[in-house]
């Protein structure tokens, strides 16, 4: 299935292959891992990011965390699953999907009948069965999503919600395809995006990339493009939705969403019921902070001051009273969220 798409992560002969993230666009790298701490370091570093992917590549860390275990009874494969599960769940704390993969493959682990070796295969099965369902999901919710957009609306993003956001296709993205290959014309303006310029560096690039119309602006022009009449819809992907429809995404989202509102442009965002936490309140979410290098340097070259403190959150938090709809491969959910998102997971339980 999906043999078409470049895979940002996938298993290959024991090993975890990825796309090098952080080497675009200048160098399209393909990285090998057989082992579950370079998967952990690549989660951290950005070499793997985005919310789908990210649960995606948890789980074939634990794969690889079974393979390197030297136990030959489950009892103690568990154990050593139980410790490889908390090194790659500290890596990002914000992303829900992470944790999501990484019960997922535990479940998995705990339930399989027999000794380490039935743990290892079920574990390897389960992780590249999470990788296809991600495919499929996306393209449920693009075609979902796509029935939002009009025969020529041009289109602002912010981060990188795509493909390399996911194992293939993308999720706010991936409706942004859905809607093309609707046959509407659609333009797209994408924002640079911090931490590390997402929506340029790969955002742009994915979209220059497969052939759509894209023009690329500086965050701090989002307001003015919207003033000016630029933009018809917004579209997001997320790292973590909760059931009262609190929208957790990169940096910046908050504002972009506030400008829409503001300027009466429908704001959606696109995640698969994987990205939704329905335990925690919003005082719960740890949010992300990042290296203050980031900031303070443009590459290698330092561009502010030495001494100088910083401030750099990975996200924010955009409230459900800026959210016109959220769009999953179970349907739209639409405002008031705490009944709409709970509907949608009965639907996908009846």
């Amino acid at each position: 299935m999906s043999n078409d798409l470049m895979r940002t992560v996938e298993w290959k002969d024991g090993k975890v292959v990825m796309v090098d993230q952080s080497k675009l666009p200048g160098k399209l790298v393909f990285v090998e891992y057989d082992r579950y701490e370079q998967v952990a370091e690549a989660i951290k570093t950005l070499v793997v990011r985005g919310a789908p992917a990210i649960g995606v590549s948890g789980a074939f860390g634990m794969a690889l965390a079974a393979q390197q275990s030297d136990a030959n009874s489950k009892k103690d494969i568990i154990v050593d699953l139980e410790n490889a599960k908390n090194v790659l769940q500290k890596t990002r704390p914000t992303a829900i999907n992470l944790k999501w993969g990484l019960e997922k493959i535990m479940d998995v682990a705990c339930k399989a009948d027999g000794d380490a070796n039935s743990v290892r295969d079920n574990i390897v099965r389960e992780a590249k069965q999470m990788a296809e369902d991600d495919i499929a999901i996306n393209k449920m919710m693009g075609k979902n999503g796509a029935v939002l957009f009009g025969k020529e609306d041009t289109v602002m993003t912010h981060c990188n919600a795509g493909a390399l956001a996911t194992v293939a296709y993308g999720t706010a993205l991936g409706v942004i395809r859905a809607v093309r290959e609707d046959g509407k014309k659609i333009k797209v303006i994408a924002t640079e995006t911090r931490p590390v310029q997402q929506g340029s560096r790969l955002t742009a690039f994915e979209l220059q990339h497969d052939g759509f119309d894209v023009s690329l602006i500086p965050d701090t022009a989002v307001g003015y493009a919207m003033s000016q009449g630029l933009v018809d819809r917004v579209i997001v992907g997320a790292d973590r939705i909760l059931r009262t429809g609190h929208v957790y995404n990169k940096i910046g989202t908050y504002q972009v969403a506030t400008m829409a509102k503001q300027h009466g442009v429908p704001f959606y965002v696109a995640a698969p019921l994987s990205t939704f936490d329905m335990q925690s309140d919003p005082k719960d979410v740890v949010i992300e902070q990042r290296s203050s290098q980031e900031v303070v340097k443009i590459g290698d070259v330092r561009t502010a001051p030495e001494g100088i403190s910083v401030i750099n959150p990975a996200f924010d938090e955009t409230p459900p009273e800026l959210v016109s709809s959220i769009i999953t491969e179970a349907g739209i959910a639409k405002p008031p969220y705490e009944e709409s998102i709970k509907n949608l997971f009965k639907s996908t339980a009846d």
